[in-house]
């Protein structure tokens, strides 16, 4: 058996669709024989996780799966390895830079957290 990461998209429509549109990119760990089943079994998980939900505005939201963009073999595993790289490119610095620094401190805040019920 082999381990692959797969890219797998959906779209989230809420209610008439009339909104900006919003898509998941979500990286998935397959273990599969093949890169053709590695391809099946990401497809499956995107099927899978279609779903339908009611949010707060008493809107449906339909989470649509939409493809497999991306299947890499992954299977040398190394301590500090890249899994993931994305170049964003945003219109305010100053802005990016405090959602980083405010995901950063609530991470280390589960980890102390973590610590102080261990």
């Amino acid at each position: 058996m082999n381990w692959y990461i797969a890219k797998v998209v959906f779209n989230i429509v809420s209610g008439t669709g009339d909104h900006k549109a919003q898509f998941d990119e979500q990286y998935r760990l397959i273990k599969a024989d093949t890169l053709e089943e590695a391809l099946y079994k990401a497809e499956q998980v995107g099927f899978n996780e279609e779903e339908l939900l009611i949010n707060i505005k008493q809107e449906i939201v339909r989470w649509d799966f939409v493809g497999v963009t991306e299947l890499y073999p992954f299977n040398d595993l190394r301590d500090g390895m890249e899994l993931f790289s994305a170049i964003n490119e945003e219109e305010d610095r100053g802005s990016y830079l405090e959602v980083v620094k405010m995901k950063t401190a609530y991470v280390r805040g589960k980890l102390e957290a973590v610590k102080e019920n261990a």
